[in-house]
């Protein structure tokens, strides 16, 4: 498979997988947005194949064969980063990988998100469920931070902050839908002080204590939405465009969220073209303004920065 059709088919994943994501990624720079289409594709195929889904679709497999599939996966990502890719998917993240240098132990962290997800695992705390969010987001966040030529730790770590905030933004968007599909990320003690149970989240029954759950984890989001905000005046123009742009997308999606708590039962919450218009007019005023770096916001805790701390 040449380059330009495994390219091709990592433009097609992101087109599908993720209209907001494959919106900002157009801001890149042309090398820039190739390498992290290709990452994303990789990140998509291992979530549809751990999920047995097409492109995120929610219908899940629960055919206890999860272990299984996480298993595969981690061969082929093992055989395509040392150089024997199987699949078009594989293929673009052999390219890269050595094409940016990116660390074995992060591909391999991200994986074990998945199993995380496969084991069935819940989270008593806010801190627990962080963990999982780094996993499957953070992580991803420090790969493409590197893929821009991030290199210094307080910017990595701003970086997984954004990743954080887009999982919990996912993960309040799609309370019910997870829940339907035996998935619950909101944390025990959260749903506790509720009154409620798990099995509880997916009844319009307790829309009202869903709304408010939603809107905690809303609220968690927004000290890492604020802390990824200072780390994109560090990342080059282009690139900085591009992720100002997705940051404002998907904090919009949380605020939408919180704005209209009944919709979530109804359909699954977006952006609409013309709100997405509005998010990247305010990407290019951050882009251009002057990189400033004062008052930045305190620094939120994260695995990823307690893991530094020891290092």
């Amino acid at each position: 498979m040449s380059p330009e059709e495994i390219e091709a088919h990592a433009q097609a994943a992101i087109d599908k997988g993720s209209a907001s994501f494959a919106a900002a990624a157009r801001m890149f720079d042309r090398q820039t947005r190739l390498s992290v289409v290709l990452l994303y594709a990789w990140c998509r195929h291992c979530d549809d194949v751990i999920d047995g889904q097409s492109l995120g679709s929610r219908t899940l497999q629960t055919d206890g064969e999860g272990l299984e599939r996480l298993a595969g996966l981690m061969r082929e990502t093992a055989a395509a980063l040392d150089g024997a890719p199987d699949g078009p998917a594989f293929a673009g993240l052999a390219l890269v990988a050595s094409r940016h240098e990116l660390a074995r132990e992060d591909l391999y962290e991200h994986l074990e998100g998945f199993g995380m997800d496969v084991r069935g695992e819940r989270y008593e705390t806010l801190a627990q469920l962080l963990v999982y969010c780094h996993r499957v987001a953070g992580v991803v966040g420090l790969m493409m931070a590197r893929i821009m030529g991030i290199t210094d730790t307080p910017t990595l770590a701003r970086a997984a902050d954004l990743g954080l905030a887009f999982q919990l933004t996912n993960i309040a968007r799609d309370i019910v839908d997870d829940a339907k599909a035996g998935r619950v990320y909101v944390p025990l003690d959260w749903i506790v002080e509720e009154g409620l149970s798990p099995d509880d989240l997916g009844d319009p029954a307790h829309a009202e204590a869903v709304a408010r759950l939603r809107r905690r984890l809303v609220l968690a989001a927004e000290p890492y939405y604020a802390s990824a905000r200072a780390g994109i005046d560090r990342l080059p123009r282009r690139s900085a465009l591009a992720i100002a742009a997705a940051h404002g997308i998907y904090r919009r999606i949380g605020l939408k969220l919180v704005a209209d708590a009944a919709m979530p039962y109804n359909h699954r919450v977006s952006t609409t073209r013309g709100e997405k218009l509005v998010e990247f007019g305010r990407a290019a005023t951050i882009a251009a303004s002057p990189r400033l770096r004062r008052g930045e916001p305190p620094v939120p805790p994260s695995p990823f920065r307690q893991r530094a701390a020891l290092r």
